[in-house]
């Protein structure tokens, strides 16, 4: 399978000491398989080796498996993808790319060259390039082009074969920019500790994460990354590799007649959209990744942006769900439920809310819920998955409704600045969203 855990089962096995492996070992393999194609890669990390034969360590079903995955087409980048335990589709060019840069940085394998103009290595590999290229052929190309995404769904989450985008592809789909940021969250790590790559990666993504053992790290990434690198820093380094990238000969060609004004622009355009798109909003898990269902019937479009938000718990389940598993099947029973038992269309929350650190999509945006009887096209329902009649969820899972969600559908023209916010109680006979909920709920911005 595509999965995070087939990929770990390879790095035990190429870094095992037993066998002569090391931290760096999967680097290694990864730029001579062709991770680090790109000129602005290269410049960093040096030259690929050349191509490498399958390690004795490696069955040759693992060896075709990783050199698909790592062989890298700029046509193609959503190929060299893998579904991750926390349910993130994840590139692993640029995931690899960061590793190595971390190590090396850290005093593991041989220095990183001091770049001219002064650009860091770590972003270099990951993202400014990426996204310094992805806008400027954006730029020079038709309107229709876009720099950004889409995101796709797997054929089986189960045993993900095969990823599909989600519509017109670009230089940066949705997996290619989590695993920079993922690239860039796990470098740092390095830099400062090195640690064998299975290890870190297993600790990352939370495999074998059980419901005691709270969130994977990985559902912290966009917070981690802005903590890491803000927008005004994400701008200053698009501009800086792309002016490393003019210094090399032959100079790449989407870069040819471009001025100094325009690198500029383009870079402050690239930093503020992909912070727009993957920082300041959080991550939501589409219907097909969470096994939805087909809507009954025609949907009916919202006319936003809204004035209303109206949160709801969800009673049952009454756990928190706090795995990507316990949560794609907590929406598929409220699927069952509402369009089986209830006689609705569709599940009928705008969102739910899990406690792993995702929103998993329902109605979305786009279409008229069903979640709060006489005021379904005013607003968007928001249902946290869990019983919150007497405990209240973690505060991270608050933290992502108040400080993201809601900011987010302001930001992204959904939701009116002036909005309001309502428990479900207010507006109908129901202890929803559950009495601890309610209560928090008065101290947020907007409610009424």
């Amino acid at each position: 399978p595509r999965h995070m855990d087939s990929v770990l089962d390879i790095l035990d096995a190429l870094e095992s000491p037993a066998r002569g492996g090391s931290p760096g070992t999967t680097a290694a393999l990864g730029r001579g398989l062709g991770i680090c194609s790109t000129p602005g890669c290269r410049a960093v990390l040096g030259e690929p080796p050349g191509t490498p034969e399958r390690p004795p360590a490696l069955t040759p079903g693992q060896w075709q498996l990783l050199t698909e995955l790592l062989r890298y087409d700029p046509a193609t980048p959503e190929l060299g993808v893998v579904l991750a335990p926390d349910g993130s589709t994840v590139a692993l060019g640029p995931l690899l790319a960061g590793i190595e840069a971390g190590l090396r940085s850290g005093g593991f394998g041989r220095p990183l060259p001091t770049l001219d103009p002064p650009a860091d290595p770590l972003l270099a590999v990951t993202i400014a390039e990426a996204l310094g290229r992805s806008f400027l052929l954006t730029q020079e190309g038709d309107n229709n082009a876009t720099a950004l995404g889409p995101g796709g769904c797997w054929d089986d989450v189960e045993n993900p074969q095969n990823y599909t985008l989600r519509g017109a592809p670009s230089p940066v789909p949705d997996p290619v920019a989590i695993g920079a940021m993922d690239g860039v969250v796990l470098g740092a790590r390095l830099a400062q500790e090195p640690l064998p790559v299975a290890e870190l990666l297993r600790g990352y993504y939370g495999i074998g994460n059980g419901l005691k053992a709270g969130r994977p790290l990985s559902s912290y990434r966009r917070r981690d990354f802005r903590a890491l690198v803000g927008q005004g820093r994400l701008e200053k380094e698009v501009a800086a590799v792309l002016g490393v990238l003019k210094t090399l000969s032959p100079t790449p060609e989407f870069l040819t007649d471009v001025g100094t004004q325009e690198v500029a622009a383009v870079a402050r355009w690239a930093a503020r959209e992909f912070s727009k798109r993957y920082v300041e909003c959080p991550a939501i898990v589409p219907r097909c990744l969470w096994g939805a269902r087909p809507y009954r019937g025609t949907p009916a479009l919202l006319q936003p942006p809204l004035g209303s938000v109206f949160l709801h718990h969800t009673l049952e389940p009454a756990q928190p769900c706090r795995t990507f598993s316990t949560c794609t099947r907590a929406m598929r029973d409220m699927q069952l439920f509402h369009q089986d038992t209830r006689g609705w269309d569709d599940i009928g929350y705008s969102f739910m809310v899990g406690s792993d650190g995702y929103l998993y999509e329902g109605r979305g945006w786009h279409w008229v819920g069903a979640h709060t009887k006489g005021y379904n096209t005013q607003g968007f329902g928001i249902g946290i998955v869990g019983d919150f009649t007497a405990t209240l969820p973690d505060p991270d899972t608050l933290a992502l409704v108040r400080d993201e969600l809601l900011p987010c559908a302001i930001h992204s023209g959904h939701v009116r600045p002036d909005f309001t916010l309502h428990g479900h109680r207010q507006l109908g006979n129901t202890d929803c969203p559950g009495n601890a909920l309610f209560q928090e709920i008065q101290s947020w911005p907007g409610f009424q």
